[in-house]
């Protein structure tokens, strides 16, 4: 780095020698361009951790190659306006399991299957139409009506799942069957798969602070399985007083978390829509609470000023003008 002015030189000198004493991993990044002291997140991290005292909510931290890392749940609440789209396919399905007196335990075996869901032999005592057994593989039946259990037959070899009788009209439950699948273990309608969440519920992930805004966002969508793009959503911070700001991608969630605090009630994360969420800056945010009525007499008030400015404005130029017509004027007559 040159130093134009003599004087500048030595204090040159003094930042290169500041950077010698704080080596890169003495800091932590808040961004691809920001860093902070490791000792200073440390401290906001014990603070952090004394609020959320006794919860799951607390976060621990390691160092990797004198690369500190914290990991632990993060909170994120949803704020969205448009619904969102789950995935009709699970990669898992649940079995339960009950056992009777005077039988041996045995397990049950999963063959492979292309879609990764598991397939049991109906026994050959229970009565119904084939296509239901092949059906009940991708679509599960009704919680109450069909809940797999695990039975023994006649031989100690094999293990079945016995389907507990119907008690609808055959039509309608291969209507509900025909629609009805599981996300994580909850079932739901194919047909209203597409749902918005209520705004300002919470969830969590867990996440680390090496992982980018973008991570975290594929992680969410991820737990949930939620077919749309990451692209099309954002992560902001909401302030109490209502200013909003955009995580950008190369920022950490959990770093900011920890710099904002541990309360939610003075900031929380928010997943919202890309193009619908917008940034609100402090400026704005202080007159977000404030009633119409009130909002309307400060804009009122405002014009008043701006009219008084502008009379202001206008004298003073019909001064000035006045003063240069009368030197133009002197100018010509001295001539």
């Amino acid at each position: 780095m040159l130093c134009a002015l003599p004087g500048s030189f030595q204090v040159c000198r003094q930042e290169e020698k500041m950077k010698e004493d704080c080596p890169p991993s003495s800091h932590v990044p808040i961004s691809d361009s920001k860093s902070i002291l490791k000792s200073e997140l440390l401290s906001l991290l014990k603070t952090y951790n004394c609020y959320h005292e006794g919860r799951s909510s607390q976060l621990r931290h390691r160092e990797e190659e004198g690369a500190l890392i914290i990991e632990g749940l993060l909170n994120i609440s949803w704020g969205l306006k448009r619904p969102i789209r789950l995935q009709i396919q699970d990669d898992r399905e649940r079995v339960h399991l009950s056992w009777t007196p005077g039988q041996s335990s045995c397990h049950l075996k999963e063959p492979p299957a292309q879609d990764g869901r598991v397939t049991a032999q109906e026994p050959s005592a229970q009565a119904g139409p084939q296509e239901e057994s092949s059906r009940g593989r991708s679509e599960p039946a009704e919680e109450d009506e069909e809940t797999p259990q695990l039975m023994r037959t006649k031989s100690d070899a094999a293990c079945v799942i016995q389907r507990r009788p119907r008690s609808r009209a055959p039509g309608e439950a291969q209507r509900i069957r025909r629609h009805r699948f599981s996300i994580n273990g909850h079932f739901y309608n194919h047909k209203t798969s597409v749902f918005t969440p209520a705004y300002g519920s919470t969830t969590n992930v867990r996440v680390n602070s090496t992982m980018t805004t973008l991570q975290v966002l594929t992680l969410l969508l991820n737990k949930f399985r939620v077919e749309n793009s990451p692209s099309e959503f954002a992560l902001y911070i909401v302030h109490e007083s209502g200013e909003r700001t955009k995580l950008k991608d190369c920022e950490y969630p959990l770093i900011s978390r920890i710099l904002h605090g541990p309360c939610e009630k003075i900031a929380r994360i928010f997943l919202m829509e890309a193009d619908l969420g917008e940034e609100v800056p402090h400026d704005v945010a202080q007159y977000i609470k404030f009633e119409m009525p009130v909002l309307d007499s400060f804009v009122e008030k405002l014009k008043e000023e701006e009219e008084r400015e502008i009379s202001k404005l206008t004298v003073k130029f019909q001064a000035l003008r006045l003063t240069m017509l009368q030197r133009l004027e002197q100018l010509v007559e001295a001539k």
